[in-house]
């Protein structure tokens, strides 16, 4: 049983405003891309694959040895992205296989590793990293059942009223057993407002097929990624922080 990643880097985050594809800003002096695959590192991945699209080139050159890359010629949504890095992937049977942005610098090692232990001794076939935000914003939505286990992520473009009404939102941080995830990745459709093909599906095709999804509720600053140059200000200065709290100052990386 070994735990394998897929990192989603393909875009080229348009809300930038730049030319740079948006994992290889740099956030606290290293592209933003590389605060990801630490985390993975840290918490002892076998093995990561980052989904490239969008000067797929350059976003190779910066990853480290041993890290593989997946090409995703053209981008098709989340979901799509998923299901082309699993290719590039050597999952078995009883590995789970993590999903995350590349976007995402504050998501802590401590934190992937308890979502990993949750997946495994609720036997889920599924577990979302979630938060709950005052103003959840265009984040998809967490619904959830009575007994408290997942049922569906709506994307808020897609969400009713009342469902925009909710605060536990999800952070696009999933792990998924790697005995379903490939077959359900190939069943989403783009049968929705973007007319992409979202990852979140994977969630309600997993219900609806009986398989029980759990949720590991993480702080809001972990959940924080970035979207513009203007945001980046403040995840360094949450990184700085953390970092001087353990007496390792960024700068000394």
């Amino acid at each position: 049983m070994g735990s394998k990643a897929i990192v989603l880097a393909a875009g080229k985050g348009t809300r930038m405003k730049s030319d740079l594809a948006k994992v290889l800003h740099p956030v606290a002096g290293r592209p933003m891309l590389l605060w990801a695959l630490d985390a993975l590192v840290a918490a002892q991945c076998d093995e990561i694959a980052v989904v490239v699209g969008h000067q797929a080139d350059a976003v190779r050159a910066i990853l480290p040895d041993g890290v593989g890359s997946a090409l995703q010629s053209e981008q098709l949504g989340t979901g799509h992205a998923a299901l082309v890095g699993l290719a590039e992937l050597s999952v078995e049977s009883g590995d789970d296989v993590i999903i995350m942005p590349g976007d995402m610098p504050l998501v802590r090692a401590e934190t992937l590793v308890e979502l990993i232990d949750l997946h495994r001794s609720s036997r889920a076939a599924g577990t979302l990293l979630t938060v709950k935000l005052d103003e959840p914003r265009a984040y998809g939505r967490i619904i959830r059942a009575g007994d408290g286990g997942v049922i569906g992520v709506v994307e808020a473009k897609d969400a009713t009223p009342a469902q925009l009404g909710i605060a536990e939102v999800g952070t696009s941080v999933y792990v998924f057993s790697g005995e379903w995830l490939a077959g359900v990745l190939d069943r989403i459709t783009t049968d929705n407002a973007q007319g992409e093909y979202y990852l979140t599906d994977v969630v309600s095709i997993l219900v609806a097929d009986g398989h029980r999804i759990e949720a590991l509720e993480a702080s809001p600053e972990e959940g924080l990624g970035i979207n513009s140059i203007d945001q980046i200000t403040g995840v360094e200065a949450a990184l700085e922080a953390r970092r001087s709290a353990l007496g390792d100052p960024i700068e000394d990386r």
